[in-house]
């Protein structure tokens, strides 16, 4: 059963909605555009709104179902982290495209859903904030990542209510291990923030 969830865990995440929703209904590739990213930027950039909301809920979703299939399944956490680094991998590393997917931002949000709704809720209200003051989604988005192992820390140590809570080893390392993955796959955006040539949100 481990290994049969690991591999769904990554079939899920691996599964490019961003692609698929702009094939079928715009009839193009979003990979021949912008960024030549499968995510929710780029998808932007096409100009159509309603596909890349739709993206970013797919995305998120798959990480969601992942870890959730996870939980229900099964109690180990070795095993229920295991399926979320997978499915995380899967959107980055998809076998179905050459094993070159998305950055993971929405996906690891997904995961985040279903682990902790507390971190979710922290790191996506830092996402929405650094969107708004500094317009460009990765930056916003490598903000309020690399803040989540201090949130996940204050999270299971009882920093936010005064009634007990089970105290998760798991999680701030974890988050450690998100940030690096998205670092790396943000490399990119990270030689053009320095350079100031990183584009803004909606921008083409």
């Amino acid at each position: 059963m481990i290994y049969s969830l690991l591999i769904l865990s990554y079939l899920l995440g691996s599964i490019p909605f961003g692609l698929v929703l702009t094939r079928y209904f715009l009839g193009i590739d979003v990979r021949t555009m912008g960024s030549g990213n499968i995510g929710t930027t780029n998808v932007l950039r096409t100009g159509n709104k309603k596909i890349a909301i739709a993206t970013l809920l797919l995305d998120t979703l798959k990480g969601t179902i992942a870890v959730g299939l996870a939980l229900i399944l099964s109690k180990d956490p070795l095993i229920i982290y295991g399926c979320a680094l997978m499915s995380l991998l899967g959107h980055i590393f998809p076998v179905w495209l050459r094993f070159k997917g998305g950055k993971g931002v929405a996906t690891a949000l997904g995961v985040f859903l279903a682990l902790n709704p507390m971190l979710f809720l922290c790191i996506a209200a830092t996402w929405l904030i650094s969107a708004k003051v500094f317009k460009i989604s990765s930056l916003s988005a490598l903000i309020a990542f690399a803040l989540s192992p201090l949130y996940a820390y204050f999270i299971t140590n009882d920093a936010f209510r005064y009634e007990p809570m089970t105290y998760d080893p798991w999680l701030t390392p974890f988050s450690c291990i998100i940030v690096v993955l998205l670092l790396t796959t943000h490399r990119v955006n990270i030689v053009r923030l320095l350079k100031g040539v990183e584009g803004k949100i909606g921008k083409r």
